[in-house]
């Protein structure tokens, strides 16, 4: 199973593609038109919406079986497959997301968030139409073309789009649990990370894995007059940001004791592959919007790939006093904050978690009082992409973007991956790329390469073939 030569997709399939391309798209924008924020704070209903969407068009594709899974307290999932190409075909289980992030700062979007809208860059702009509603259209696209063309698929899929996997996937454990039997693979596929660069394939063969820790810090029992109290009273804002400081040095490196103790050294080899890999710091810096004057943070003994992929960071994603626009002069009484981590790939979530805790615990500023509450510890994962498999998808990406892939690593995580390879038996796991570095996912004015998103969809009938032969 999965030895052979290269065997791409028949021309007429990539026609159907191109034909469609239009339809495609439009059908991508319909999708993320739905606000499926599965954040607390938004209203489900949209993500159940959602799921009925993405249900509508897997049937309209023709694939079979298709259901909408519900668990108490969860957003939903999506499942459907084709299953007509027998059992001594190979199986792939593919995998993507219909639940999308806030849309962050409204009057920082250009276009409206959820109003997705093409401009003159080629790009399509909105939340979730890279991350990751095009990750299952794209799949839909080499589907539907193979079955429209052919009546049947080179191999028999089964797909899942899950409904929670931006806060961390909390049921995932619970559903593995509930519905493990539907979900037997030879192979496990996702476009859900991204490539080195606009126009370069990418297989994804590490993530980091992500700890999120709450912190509520109180000083006193109410807001109080600064100047009738300020400077023997401690205020809760001002305590915060003095704990906040202490987790890091100047140069950005973490400061919590033994964080780095289990964070897995490269091999040569790999350090090797890293310094291949091209690297522009001035786009860089404009992808990511640095400002002129802004230094790179981190050790600068590691590349920067490498502090991405490979090291752990540490940043405060969330910080919550008192907005400035009813703002008094007080001292504050109470002051929140979220720490996030991401994991190199290989460390110990929960280990760090603890460390995490106590270092916020001990000792805190002016005697302040600390409450944390540990939301997510969800460990990274890393494959070797040797194998068949893996074979299969570098012909099919190369076939695809008319260029020989690269293999990267990813800062991100997705909680998915690593349960459900060893849930299946450690199966191999393909994660191909569709979002670049422009693209502003998570973040205001996230947007899709078209060019990208099309040759996205010719790899996916690619690695049809080629896992079929």
């Amino acid at each position: 199973m999965l030895i052979c030569s290269t065997v791409p997709a028949p021309r007429e399939i990539i026609d159907v593609i191109d034909r469609r391309l239009e339809a495609t798209v439009e059908d991508l924008i319909g999708l993320a038109r739905i606000p499926s924020v599965s954040a607390t704070g938004f209203d489900p209903a949209e993500v159940s919406r959602s799921a009925e969407r993405v249900a509508e068009l897997f049937s309209d594709a023709g694939l079979h079986g298709v259901e909408i899974l519900r668990l108490a307290g969860a957003h939903p999932y999506v499942t459907a497959q084709w299953l007509d190409a027998g059992p001594k075909a190979p199986t792939a289980l593919i995998y993507a997301h219909h639940d999308v992030q806030p849309p962050g700062r409204l009057e920082h979007w250009k276009t409206p968030a959820f109003e997705p809208t093409r401009r003159a860059d080629g790009r399509l702009y909105g939340r979730g139409v890279v991350d990751d509603k095009a990750g299952i259209l794209l799949h839909l696209a080499a589907i539907r073309a193979w079955l429209d063309t052919r009546g049947s698929l080179p191999i028999n899929v089964k797909l899942i789009v899950e409904g929670e996997e931006e806060i961390g996937s909390d049921h995932l454990a619970e559903f593995l649990r509930t519905h493990r039997e539907r979900f037997d693979a030879d192979v496990l596929v996702l476009s859900d990370t991204a490539n080195l660069d606009t126009g370069i394939p990418s297989l994804t063969t590490s993530l980091r894995g992500m700890i999120a820790v709450d912190v509520t810090l109180r000083a006193i029992d109410h807001p109080i007059h600064s100047g009738m109290w300020g400077g023997p009273v401690p205020d809760a804002a001002t305590a915060l940001a003095m704990l906040l400081a202490r987790l890091v040095d100047d140069s950005g490196e973490i400061r919590v004791p033994g964080l780095y103790d289990d964070v897995p050294a490269l091999s040569a080899s790999q350090r090797a592959a890293l310094e291949a890999l091209p690297f522009d710091e001035a786009a860089f810096r404009r992808d990511a919007g640095m400002l002129e004057g802004s230094r790179l943070i981190g050790d600068k003994r590691h590349s920067v790939y490498e502090r991405i992929w490979h090291r752990p960071s540490l940043a405060v994603t969330a910080l919550e006093g008192m907005p400035l626009a009813i703002a008094g002069n007080q001292l504050i009484a109470e002051a929140k904050a979220r720490v996030g981590i991401r994991l190199a790939p290989g460390q110990d979530a929960d280990r760090v978690a603890r460390l995490l805790v106590d270092f916020l615990a001990s000792d805190p500023p002016h005697g302040a009082t600390v409450e944390l509450d540990v939301t997510t510890a969800v460990p990274g994962w890393r494959t070797t992409p040797e194998g068949p498999a893996f074979d299969a998808a570098r012909r099919a990406l190369a076939a695809g973007f008319g260029r020989e892939p690269v293999e990267i690593g990813c800062g991100g995580s997705i909680p998915f991956v690593g349960p459900f390879s060893s849930v299946l038996g450690g199966i191999p796991s393909l994660l191909l790329g569709l979002e670049d570095p422009p693209c502003n996912a998570h973040g205001e004015n996230e947007s899709l390469d078209l060019d990208d998103f099309q040759r996205a969809c010719w790899s996916s009938a690619h690695l049809l073939a080629e896992l079929g032969c």
